[in-house]
């Protein structure tokens, strides 16, 4: 296995709908376009598949302990495998991005995320890549539990799964190694 592509959201029917899942429905809507089947993997405590694409063989994770214990997923996986954090990419849900809007990048801090933070802590490293997807803020930071654990507006919604189709379309390029290609494409849209 060459990569680790994980998605972070909180597992159980409650949460499936919800803005922190942003992660999830990535995994799953990258599964879905190729009929992978996400089962469930006991040693690693998440959804696993493996998905080939330029000539990179990818662990596909989806965490199955709530956000802020993903971390012990992404370690175990990638300790198996012998991933390194740098050829981690782990797609989570950001406050920060307007919704619609996904980026790239390589290391960074937690930004107050707890699956991050937890991925921090379970890798000793923060050097591995985030595709963030934006989910807007509510504007006040009492709102924000509320905010993530809310349903979006099918408006919402629609310009959330927009971000997701455009960063899937990315994904060859970037497991090919053209990441500068993959974030200049990504980044002007």
């Amino acid at each position: 296995m060459d990569w680790l592509l994980v998605g972070l959201g909180n597992p159980g029917a409650e949460y499936l709908r919800t803005r922190h899942n942003a992660g999830f429905w990535f995994v799953r809507a990258l599964a879905a376009d190729h009929g992978l089947i996400l089962r469930p993997e006991r040693r690693w405590r998440c959804l696993a598949a493996t998905w080939s694409t330029s000539g990179q063989e990818i662990g596909l994770c989806l965490p199955q302990e709530f956000m802020n214990r993903s971390g012990g997923a992404v370690q175990a996986m990638a300790a198996f495998h012998k991933i390194p954090a740098a050829r981690i990419l782990v797609v989570h849900d950001d406050l920060d991005l307007p919704v619609g809007i996904a980026r790239l990048k390589l290391g960074g801090g937690h930004g107050g995320h707890n699956g991050l933070r937890d991925i921090d802590r379970a890798l000793g490293s923060r050097a591995y890549w985030r595709l963030r997807i934006g989910i807007g803020h509510p504007g006040h930071k009492d709102a924000v539990v509320g905010y993530v654990l809310g349903v979006p507006g099918p408006a919402e919604k629609a310009a959330i799964d927009s971000a997701i189709a455009q960063a899937l379309a990315v994904l060859p390029d970037f497991f090919a190694g053209r990441i500068d290609q993959a974030q200049l494409t990504l980044h002007s849209n």
